[in-house]
């Protein structure tokens, strides 16, 4: 009876083990480009790759391109790339500037700031990324500049419906 009790406990705890990591994204409120507010919740039921960025951080222009072309070979799956930009309001005309310049596949939204980071569990560096489930669970972090495997790891395993082991739910690239 103790050894059945064991493995139960033992079955139940590696079960909410990966439960414990995930956590409901804030409902964040931003505009895109053409200025209509939009809700992180209005995405629920996809996939969602949220990435927050700025014109001015190096490593942010670095790494839009490799989320740009995730976007790309992802195209048709249930799953959505966001850009949210952490410039400060007076400067959407370098926003303007630097998407004409550097096009993306992915929707690009306005308005964060180093609270918006705080309240998503990513610091307050940037570039900081999130990746997030159907039900709009945070299920991966990335602290830093994200390399494309981290990205890839746990969206290939949402859409595979979470089969194997879980992926880090924290990477630190900083």
């Amino acid at each position: 009876m103790k050894n059945i009790l064991c493995a139960v406990t033992s079955l139940a705890l590696c079960c909410l083990i990966p439960a414990a990591h995930a956590r409901r994204a804030p409902n964040l409120e931003l505009k895109d480009l053409a200025g209509h507010a939009h809700k992180l919740s209005e995405l629920r039921g996809s996939i969602v790759v949220v990435n927050f960025w700025a014109t001015w951080c190096a490593p942010c222009r670095e790494e839009l391109p490799m989320l740009s072309q995730l976007s790309h070979q992802y195209a048709g799956k249930n799953l959505r790339f966001i850009a949210i930009s952490a410039d400060e309001p007076g400067n959407r005309a370098k926003i303007d500037q630097f998407l004409s310049l550097n096009p993306f596949a992915t929707d690009v939204w306005l308005g964060a700031d180093l609270d918006t980071l705080e309240r998503a569990g990513l610091g307050n560096v940037l570039p900081a990324t999130m990746i997030l489930d159907e039900q709009g669970e945070i299920v991966a972090r990335i602290l830093g500049q994200a390399r494309e495997e981290d990205v890839k790891r746990p969206v290939e395993w949402l859409l595979g419906g979470k089969a194997g082991p879980a992926p880090s739910a924290l990477v630190n690239r900083y």
